[in-house]
């Protein structure tokens, strides 16, 4: 091989997801309850027959599988850790190890497919501790395949181990999960992504806001696997040094300035603003689905942080300048509303599915939550009664009746109906009374004597009530409103 040949080589170029892959459990990012669990049962010595490590794409599943595998048969291990120098940890890194194997689901799906690992298991391991079977996407397997592997499964040899990885563990058959350890590896927090894409920048000399960083760590969505491919995609198109409006350019992302422009405008009801923020992002290509899911993700940030003030920094997966926005913002409006809010947002996720025109249904979304956010509901109106009728002095109103029509006042009540016999009662003593010669001492009706008339309130008192400006903001915002009547108690 010629010199030109062996340099080529050396410049070979490997994607950021496989040169950084973890290599010792304390690389593994995001996942710290799988890894404390793993490290004790291997200090402990509690190694179980079978392990299901269950999770998202791109988060570790096949690492911390190979990391473990590892760390079983590590010849000189540091505790829990592998040391990643032996012969053994080499060769698993590399995949040629004969005591490791591994497997895909996915295309090795048939029991002709897992007979091997049945004809394996009777030979003991030839140069390390535990003879591993890795296999991933296993909820591809067929059923005959998973029935042949069973009785493996159930009453493996002290020196075989399985590990299954797959993204949908609801598909694997019940008898199977019954004879594993679960594990469910969950989705990396934004700002852990965005650490990690920092200390790959300084490896490589990579110039990068934080800004653009975040950017992709939004855009991951969790997966770590595809932050790393996003940031080789950046350097490719960038170069050694990479801002936010690159990042959203490339992957049709709004800045978070922007989504936070349109969350406040939608807080304040401003529907011009909402209208060009819209058209703004839609003739510049943005990915408007994803924008309307980041918008929900703003407004559920919004309820959290209403929920538990400064405490909500440690829940939430925000930056120190997302942390003042969230503070300004949670201001301007209550959790009734916001919750409101969200609430629409979450119908308009779900129609975009199937709509036609996306822009149109999200234009009308946020002006109808923009209405949320400032116009007073009927809950609040009766809330402003109630607190007035409260506030009010002992002889001022009793009550206003607001309505659209004049109400007829000065009607006297309707006397109560008597019943058949309280009638026949009344009639029988009239009579006795009428033959004997007495005056009628049958009280005379309500209706017509001893009638109290309800006493008036003063002009000044009248005056004052009309001039509430409670009562004339609970008016105005009821069109056609009005006070009919104006009653002491």
């Amino acid at each position: 091989m010629s010199k030109k040949e062996q340099s080529g080589e050396s410049r070979q170029h490997v994607a950021l997801p496989l040169k950084y892959r973890p290599m010792t459990f304390d690389d593994v990012v995001g996942q710290e309850h799988v890894v404390r669990t793993l490290k004790h049962a291997i200090e402990s010595g509690r190694i179980a027959n079978a392990y299901l490590f269950v999770g998202p794409r791109g988060i570790g599943k096949t690492t911390t599988s190979r990391i473990f595998a590892k760390a079983l048969n590590c010849l000189h291990p540091n505790g829990a850790e592998p040391c990643g120098k032996c012969e053994n940890c080499v060769q698993i890194a590399e995949g040629r190890a004969l005591d490791v194997m591994e497997l895909d689901g996915a295309s090795h799906n048939k029991v002709e497919d897992v007979r091997p690992i049945i004809e394996a298991v009777q030979f003991k391991p030839a140069a390390s501790k535990y003879k591993i079977f890795i296999i991933d996407e296993c909820h591809m397997l067929s059923t005959a395949a998973w029935n042949a592997l069973l009785k493996t499964l159930e009453e493996p040899p002290p020196y075989v181990k399985f590990i299954f990885a797959t993204t949908e563990g609801d598909k694997v058959l019940a008898t199977i999960i019954s004879r594993c350890q679960r594990f469910d590896l969950r989705r990396i927090q934004t700002n852990q992504i965005v650490d990690r894409l920092k200390y790959i920048c300084g490896k490589e000399s990579i110039r990068a806001d934080e800004d653009a960083l975040l950017a992709i760590a939004r855009g991951a969505e969790g997966g770590m696997r595809d932050a790393l491919s996003s940031l080789d995609q950046l350097i490719a198109f960038k170069g050694d040094t990479i801002a936010e409006a690159d990042a959203l350019s490339v992957f049709g992302l709004v800045s978070r300035s922007e989504l936070e422009g349109l969350a406040g405008a939608i807080l304040k009801g401003d529907a011009a603003a909402i209208l060009r923020a819209v058209a703004e992002f839609d003739s510049a290509g943005k990915n408007m689905r994803r924008l309307a899911g980041e918008l929900m993700v703003h407004f559920r940030n919004l309820v959290v942080w209403q929920a538990l003030g400064a405490k909500a920094g440690d829940t939430l997966e925000i930056t120190s300048d997302q942390r003042k926005t969230l503070e300004e913002q949670a201001k301007m409006c209550d959790a009734s509303r916001i919750f409101r809010i969200a609430d629409k947002l979450a119908e308009m996720e779900d129609k975009l599915r199937y709509v036609l025109s996306v822009r149109t249904l999200i234009e009308m979304t946020l002006l109808r939550a923009g209405r949320i956010a400032t116009v007073a509901s009927i809950e609040e109106l009766m809330k402003a009664v109630r607190t007035l009728k409260a506030a009010s002095r002992p002889s001022s109103v009793e009550g206003c009746a607001v309505a659209s029509l004049p109400v007829e006042s000065g009607v006297p009540p309707a006397p109560k109906p008597q019943s058949a016999s309280a009638k026949a009662s009344a009639f029988a003593e009239a009579t006795a009374d009428k033959s004997a010669g007495r005056p009628s001492t049958r009280n005379p009706q309500p209706s017509t004597l001893n009638r109290r008339e309800a006493p008036t309130l003063s002009a000044a008192d009248r005056q004052a009530i009309l001039d509430d400006p409670k009562l004339n903001d609970i008016l105005k915002s009821v069109p056609g409103a009005k006070i009919v009547d104006i009653s002491q108690k």
